[in-house]
């Protein structure tokens, strides 16, 4: 590209963000939309790298670089964001109730909308799955590699019952100290792990655990974790537990699951993976004023809000995105980095490089299936340049949101 191209290129993307900062009003708060789109990227990223799909003849299976390199177990520290999602969702979800409650917006009308939102992208999730699956069914392929495929590509369809769940609980959440949830998953894991109880038991966490950064969130609306002390707090005594937990309990240090060891801390939750997001929400509370500092630069908030009005998509398809570069990489042969197992540097390396072959894949699942969260109608007013002023005690009632 010359010069004169890569000006022009940058004049228009400078345009393009003024528009977008343009019509965001002025109070919004823009670290939340922030830290929404750095959770997501983070999940993204994490399943990106610590999901191998094998070639082993005809049939794909699973694997996990933690597997082989422990290691690299920093790297699930990194991207496992789940709960500071569920921070920004329970933060969001109680002023939106407050504020739909002091106009007069009926309960159901409120969650039929939220959820609205959540549910209408995964129809096209479910009908390009079934199809497919029946495709490769019928076409020879063997059923271990159907269902390897098919669980992961639904496997983010967990997170939404969880959310949607707590969402509709949200009237009762508004208030619940976090420490109630917290002390569930306590008493589930010693009953678990120190007592020999029943391992469907953890189950119960996958509600419970959730709910702790989620009333956390609720606990923000009140303007309770304005002060920098309270997000100091949560990072030490979260982290502080954690490593205590993974030292002297047992628990894995990794904080996904790792093909191969009989304790996951995600599926179910345990109490390490509950600390460990305690000390995430407090990181995410500390950051809050240099990211609305960086969000006043018009170029990084237009790369946030095109993140987040298109967030679902790009949580519900990116899993496709890397089965869909695995499956058409196969017609080469077995490639290093994409189809080889996951033991060694070199694969590493090359797995990075395929990460922005992942990402043009989820770019043209983005284009072909983002209607799908914008309603489909033409002209609709993006949530994103609704505003969303910056929480303080009281003024919870009268912001607007995402």
């Amino acid at each position: 590209m010359t010069d004169i191209g890569v000006r022009a290129l940058r004049q228009g993307v400078r345009r393009g963000a003024g528009r977008i900062g343009a019509a965001t009003p002025p109070g919004r708060d823009r670290a939340v939309d922030a830290l929404r789109a750095a959770a997501v990227l983070g999940v993204v990223l994490g399943h990106w790298l610590v999901t191998a799909l094998v070639s082993d003849g005809r049939a794909l299976r699973t694997a996990s670089p933690l597997q082989h390199m422990p290691w690299l177990t920093p790297v699930s520290w990194m991207f496992q964001t789940l709960a500071v999602f569920f921070l920004v969702g329970g933060h969001v979800a109680t002023r939106s109730h407050a504020s739909a409650r002091d106009r007069g917006i009926p309960y159901h009308r409120w969650l039929t909308s939220r959820l609205s939102r959540l549910f209408k992208p995964v129809a096209a999730v479910l009908t390009l799955w079934t199809v497919a699956a029946v495709a490769l069914l019928l076409s020879g392929t063997e059923y271990g590699t159907v269902r390897t495929l098919v669980k992961l590509a639904l496997s983010p369809l967990w997170f939404l019952v969880v959310f949607a769940g707590l969402t509709a609980a949200t009237p009762l959440l508004t208030r619940l100290n976090p420490l109630w949830p917290l002390a569930v998953v306590l008493h589930v894991d010693l009953v678990r792990f120190g007592l020999g109880g029943p391992s469907w038991l953890g189950w119960v966490n996958v509600g419970a655990a959730w709910a702790v950064p989620y009333t956390l969130g609720a606990a923000w609306t009140r303007g309770e974790l304005e002060r920098r002390r309270a997000g100091w707090v949560l990072l030490g005594a979260g982290a502080a537990a954690t490593a205590a937990l993974v030292a002297w309990a047992g628990y894995p240090a990794a904080m996904v699951g790792v093909p191969g060891e009989g304790v996951s801390n995600l599926d179910p939750p345990t109490l390490a993976v509950v600390t460990f997001g305690l000390a995430q929400c407090g990181l995410a509370l500390l950051l809050r004023e240099r990211l609305r500092r960086a969000m006043r630069r018009p170029v990084a908030w237009a790369a946030v809000a095109l993140v987040n009005l298109s967030v679902m998509t790009v949580f519900l398809w990116h899993q496709t995105a890397l089965m869909a570069t695995t499956a058409t990489g196969l017609l080469a042969g077995r490639l290093p980095g994409l189809h080889t197992r996951p033991d060694g540097l070199g694969w590493v390396g090359l797995r990075l490089l395929w990460l922005s072959v992942f990402a043009l894949a989820l770019a043209a699942c983005w284009a072909a299936f983002r209607s799908f969260e914008r309603g489909g109608g033409r002209g609709r007013r993006s949530r994103v340049v609704r505003a969303h002023r910056p929480s303080g005690r009281g003024a919870a009632a009268k912001a607007r949101h995402v």
